[in-house]
C-alpha cells in the first residue's frame, strides 16, 4: 500500500500534490501530465542566465561572428535536441526516473554507477546556475557579496525541489511564461543598441571555434537527457510517447536557441568574464529589472536540477544496502544534504568560474554520449520500449543482472575511443592537433558504443544454450 502524504490545498481546489513516489514507477491514474504542462518545463529550463553565458562562448572564447555563432548554436541544438527527446519518449511507457532506466543495459549496479555519474552532472549545473544566478543579484544591487546571493538562491531551489514533481511543474511553467517575454524584450533590445557592435575583437569564422560551439549546442541538449523521464514518465502510457517527444524537443530548442543567441550578443562587450554584468550595461534602464527577473527564476527553476539530482541520489543508494528504504524522509534529507553540497561547490568554485565551467561541459559531453547512446539502441533497436520493470527493483537485477558486462564494456569503449580527439584545457588528445582542434570526440562516441552493444548483444543472444 503506497504512503499517504499531505497535500496544500484551498475548500475546493488542488494546488500542489506533495511527492510520494520518488524512484518508484507512476500508476497509470496518477499520470496526469500534459504536452502544454511538458513544453513550458523545457522551454522554462533554459531561460536561465547560465545559458546566457554559455551563449556567450561562440564570441568570447571561440571567436565567431555573430552570423556563424547563430549557425553553430541552432545546428548544435537541433542535433542534441533529438537525443534528449528520445529519451523523454521513454517515461510514458516505463514510468519511472531516466536514470533508473540505465539498469536496464547496465545491471542493477551498473545502472547505479551511470547514475552516480549523472548526480555528479546535476551538482555541476545546480552549482554553476547558483554562481551566475548570483552575478544577476551583484549586478542590480551594484554589491559583491556574491556568497549571500548563493545562499539565497540555493535556499529558494532547496524549498521548491522539497515539494516535489508537482510544484518544480509548476513553479517552472510558470516562470517560463514571465522569462519568455523578457528574454524576447532583452534580444530585441541587445540587437537595437549599437554598444552591443562595438568590439575590438577578430571575430569571423574558424573551424575549430565553429565545431567546438557546435559540440557545445549537442552538449547542451543531450545533458538534460539524465533528466526527461523524471517529468514525462507522469505522462500518459498509451499516448505520451510522441507527445512526450515533440513537447521535449520544442521546448528545449526553442527556449535554447533564443537565449544562446541573447549571450553571443553579449559576449561581444563582455572582457571580464561577467555575462550578466554586460547584458545589464547593453540593457540600460531596462538591465536591473531583467537582471533581478533572472536571478530569481534561476533560483527557481535551479530546483529541477536539484530533483532530478535526487532521482539519480536515491537510486544510487537504494543500491548500496536492501535495508535502506526510500521513503519521503530520505528523499528530503537527500534534498537537503545535495543542495548544501553544491552550494558549497559554488562558493569554493565561483573564481574560476569560467575555466571550470568551459572543462566542465566538455568532459560532461564525453562522459554522457555513450551512456545516452547505449540507452537508446536497446530501447530503439533491440527491445523496442518492453521491459521488465519490476525487475530493475530487484536486488539481483533479475533477467537484468546485477552488473550487465555488456553495458559497461561498450560503454568503456565509448569512452576509449573518444580519448584520442578530446580538446580540453586538461588534456588535448595526439589526433586533435592534425585536425586543427576541432572536437569531434563525441561522434566517435555516440556511433562506436551503440554500434558495439547492438552487435555484441545479438551475438550473445545468437548463442545458443547448452542443454544437459
Amino acid at each position: 500500500m503506497s504512503e499517504d502524504f499531505p497535500k496544500l490545498t484551498t475548500s475546493t481546489t488542488k494546488i500542489v500534490t506533495f511527492e510520494r513516489r520518488h524512484i518508484r514507477p507512476i500508476p497509470d491514474d496518477e499520470r496526469h501530465g500534459t504536452t502544454r504542462g511538458l513544453f513550458f518545463i523545457w522551454l522554462g529550463i533554459n531561460m536561465l542566465p547560465l545559458t546566457v553565458v554559455t551563449g556567450a562562448l561562440a564570441t568570447t572564447l571561440f571567436g565567431l561572428s555573430i552570423g556563424w555563432s547563430l549557425v553553430a548554436i541552432v545546428l548544435g541544438n537541433l542535433i542534441g535536441g533529438i537525443g534528449a527527446a528520445l529519451h523523454a519518449s521513454q517515461g510514458p511507457q516505463l514510468g519511472i526516473p531516466q536514470m533508473l532506466q540505465a539498469r536496464g543495459q547496465f545491471g542493477y549496479y551498473g545502472g547505479s554507477l551511470l547514475a552516480l555519474i549523472a548526480v555528479l552532472m546535476f551538482l555541476g549545473f545546480f552549482a554553476s546556475n547558483l554562481i551566475v544566478a548570483s552575478q544577476s543579484f551583484m549586478a542590480v544591487f551594484q554589491s559583491d557579496a556574491i556568497n549571500v546571493g548563493i545562499v539565497v538562491c540555493a535556499l529558494i531551489a532547496l524549498i521548491v525541489a522539497i515539494f516535489g514533481y508537482d510544484l518544480v511543474r509548476k513553479a517552472m511553467a510558470s516562470v517560463s511564461i514571465v522569462l519568455g517575454l523578457l528574454f524576447v524584450a532583452s534580444l530585441i533590445v541587445t540587437m537595437a543598441n549599437p554598444a552591443t557592435y562595438e568590439t575590438t575583437r577578430e571575430l569571423g569564422f574558424n573551424t575549430a571555434g565553429f565545431f567546438g560551439m557546435l559540440a557545445v549546442g549537442v552538449t547542451w541538449q543531450l545533458a538534460y537527457a539524465p533528466y526527461v523521464s523524471d517529468y514525462s514518465r507522469y505522462m500518459p502510457r498509451e499516448s505520451g510517447a510522441k507527445k512526450a517527444f515533440w513537447a521535449t524537443y520544442l521546448g528545449l530548442v526553442i527556449g535554447t536557441v533564443i537565449v544562446m543567441l541573447l549571450g553571443a550578443l553579449v559576449g561581444l562587450t563582455t572582457e571580464d568574464g561577467n555575462a550578466m554584468g554586460a547584458l545589464g550595461a547593453l540593457l540600460g534602464g531596462f538591465g536591473p529589472i531583467v537582471l533581478f527577473a533572472f536571478g530569481i527564476a534561476s533560483a527557481v527553476i535551479n530546483s529541477a536540477n536539484i530533483y532530478s539530482g535526487v532521482m539519480s541520489s536515491l537510486t544510487v543508494l537504494e543500491s548500496i544496502s536492501s535495508r535502506i528504504t526510500i521513503n519521503t524522509a530520505k528523499r528530503i534529507g537527500m534534498t537537503i544534504a545535495y543542495a548544501l553540497l553544491a552550494m558549497f561547490a559554488a562558493i569554493f568554485g565561483k573564481d574560476d568560474f569560467l575555466v571550470i565551467f568551459k572543462d566542465f561541459v566538455f568532459i560532461l559531453l564525453y562522459v554522457l554520449i555513450p551512456w545516452s547512446a547505449i540507452n537508446l539502441a536497446d530501447y530503439f533497436i533491440l527491445r523496442k520500449g518492453h521491459y521488465n520493470v519490476e525487475d530493475m527493483f530487484r536486488r539481483d537485477g533479475g533477467e537484468y543482472g546485477k552488473w550487465d558486462a555488456i553495458g559497461l564494456g561498450s560503454y568503456a569503449v565509448g569512452l576509449v575511443v573518444q580519448v584520442p580527439f578530446m580538446v580540453t584545457t586538461l588534456y588535448t588528445g595526439p589526433l586533435a592537433e592534425p585536425l586543427g582542434f576541432v572536437d569531434i570526440a563525441w561522434i566517435f562516441g555516440f556511433i562506436v558504443p551503440a554500434v558495439v552493444y547492438v552487435l555484441w548483444k545479438r551475438a550473445r543472444i545468437a548463442v545458443p544454450v547448452a542443454t544437459p
